[in-house]
């Protein structure tokens, strides 16, 4: 007779999925922040600039202009004000790199420093807000309106750019904490542990949020996003913000104490 060599039986698949589950976390860091910043990108130009070549921290300013500022635009509603932030969140990283201890990457710890630096500055100039705010709710903006676009500039060029300033006047309507999960969720990219690591909050609210703030938003305008670029910080207004960050930081560097200096406690890195 011929014999039957006995396979052993292969696990229900919802022990299969816990033991998968089991061994991934047994490889990792159960902080969620300890996660992200196992695989920082950035930690190598961290210890160059910590080792005296401060020039190289211009490379991390360029590379998180953009989302600085579309985070700061979730949280006040003026350009320049978003740029008087960055600078001032970029120069209490800069100041605050020795104690950086690479708990989370340093994009989040950036991004939280912004966040911390954009409340402080609501709370500074809140009832000058709330007066702004309430004249545009009763008779809108006032003054001249934008600089006309030049005649020879091409009709779809100029449809996408009003079209650009219906969706950023749309998410402006949003409260800040849908608009700014938002924009770190659908806009930078930057995922749920990131988010909530950012705003201080927990993965399930932020999803929350994100649900929320979809709703909010018509879905036509939703469909477009991806080809229109939102709270664009490129070119020149990158350039020259990075010069005056990083002449504050040869001030800082060479021992000397910048013009404009954060006083609020560095969030925990």
């Amino acid at each position: 007779m011929r014999s039957v060599t006995k396979v052993p039986a292969r696990p229900p698949l919802a022990v299969r999925r816990e033991m998968s589950i089991f061994v991934t976390m047994s490889n990792e860091s159960t902080h969620p922040a300890a996660a992200l910043a196992s695989a920082d990108p950035d930690a190598p130009i961290l210890e160059r600039i910590r080792a005296g070549e401060t020039a190289l921290y211009e490379v991390l300013i360029r590379r998180y202009n953009q989302r600085l500022f579309r985070v700061a635009r979730a949280f006040l509603h003026d350009d320049s004000e978003a740029e008087d932030v960055m600078q001032e969140a970029y120069l209490k990283a800069f100041v605050a790199l020795p104690r950086f201890q690479g708990r989370a990457r340093f994009s989040t710890w950036l991004t939280r420093i912004l966040i911390n630096c954009a409340l402080a500055h609501l709370r500074r100039s809140s009832r000058r807000r709330e007066v702004t705010l309430e004249l545009a709710e009763d008779g809108g903006p006032t003054g001249a309106g934008p600089a006309a676009t030049p005649p020879e500039a091409e009709d779809f060029r100029l449809m996408r750019e009003q079209f650009g300033r219906l969706i950023e006047s749309t998410l402006e309507a949003l409260p800040s904490r849908y608009r700014a999960v938002f924009i770190m969720r659908e806009i930078e990219e930057m995922s749920v542990a990131e988010t909530a690591a950012a705003l201080g909050i927990t993965a399930e609210n932020t999803k929350v949020r994100l649900h929320r703030a979809r709703r909010l938003l018509r879905e036509g305008l939703k469909q477009r996003m991806p080809d229109i670029t939102l709270y664009g910080f490129l070119g020149g207004r990158c350039d020259a913000l990075t010069r005056r960050v990083m002449d504050r930081v040869a001030i800082t560097a060479a021992g000397g104490q910048p013009d404009f200096f954060p006083v609020w406690p560095t969030p925990r890195s």
